[in-house]
């Protein structure tokens, strides 16, 4: 779901209409915290690109809209804000620094979604499938969660504590996304596998990163997936059993077997258990050997 800040229910026996849906719209951060803190089942609102959908399909619960498209400490030319769209980061300087955004962005629906969805409500949605959350995972993102009188920085790699579950209380909004400026020396890659090349869910996802040091050895790594786990996964432990390692057949052939203990694909409509397992390491598999000399 790209643009809601929040995931919504499913299964209500009858099927809501717009009617069920008032629209609070603040004229600043502050007044938006207000109503955040005071009324209930309170939906933040941004590029709503999935509304239409949820409420044709009746998984939408009736609840109240917290518009904040229009609030002005949301917009910025410079930073990554709760209202900064795919198109933005497509479009920006940003695509320079962090190639792997305009590679995630490139992946999220057509151009008329792009242009409306935004960063942070791929966050906020907590899909295990999401494309935007992977890159940025893998380059060490923070989140700012504000509520009344109250500011707080997380981790993205930290965020999710399930399926759809997230550290974020019903009266905090994420603002904004921090990124560390990149450290030199960082080799990427960004693979999705779909059922067809661009607008589709993925099957299995990869974003990574990797730094060597003077030794060839691993001195850095980040490896993330999605679809494969109930939540964007950082494999951690995968990432541990790399680094101070040379890159070697041995040791990609370690963490193609490692990373099988961290992911936790399922069946579903899109694919197989089997497949997802079969090919993420394949993923794997391709990033690290295309990095042998």
């Amino acid at each position: 779901m790209h643009g809601l800040h929040e995931n919504f229910g499913i299964g209500e026996s009858s099927v809501a209409t717009v009617n069920d849906f008032p629209v609070i719209t603040p004229q600043s951060l502050d007044e938006a915290l207000d109503v955040l803190a005071s009324v209930q089942n309170v939906r933040p609102l941004a590029g709503g690109t999935d509304l239409m959908v949820l409420l044709e399909s009746g998984a939408l619960r009736p609840c109240t809209f917290l518009n904040i498209q229009e609030l002005p400490e949301l917009k910025s030319p410079d930073g990554m804000t709760a209202l900064t769209t795919y198109r933005d980061i497509r479009a920006s300087h940003w695509k320079t620094r962090f190639p792997m955004l305009a590679a995630a962005a490139r992946e999220v629906g057509a151009l008329a979604i792009q242009s409306r969805g935004t960063w942070i409500g791929n966050v906020a949605n907590a899909s295990p499938a999401a494309d935007g959350v992977p890159a940025l995972m893998a380059y060490d993102a923070e989140l700012e969660i504000a509520r009344k009188g109250e500011r707080r920085r997380v981790p993205l790699a930290n965020f999710y504590r399930g399926y759809k579950q997230m550290d974020l209380r019903p009266d905090e909004l994420i603002t904004e996304i921090h990124l560390p400026s990149p450290s030199p020396g960082f080799v990427e890659y960004f693979r999705k596998v779909g059922a067809r090349r661009f607008q589709a869910i993925s099957k299995t996802l990869l974003a990574g990163r990797i730094r060597f040091a003077a030794d060839s050895t691993i001195a850095d790594i980040r490896l993330v997936f999605a679809s494969v786990a109930p939540f964007t996964l950082r494999a951690f432990q995968t990432e541990a059993l790399l680094r101070g390692r040379p890159l070697t057949q041995e040791s990609i052939a370690d963490a193609a077997k490692a990373i099988q203990d961290e992911i936790r694909p399922i069946d579903d409509i899109r694919s197989t258990e089997a497949y997802r397992r079969r090919v993420t390491a394949n993923l794997l598999r391709d990033f690290l050997e295309g990095l042998i000399t």
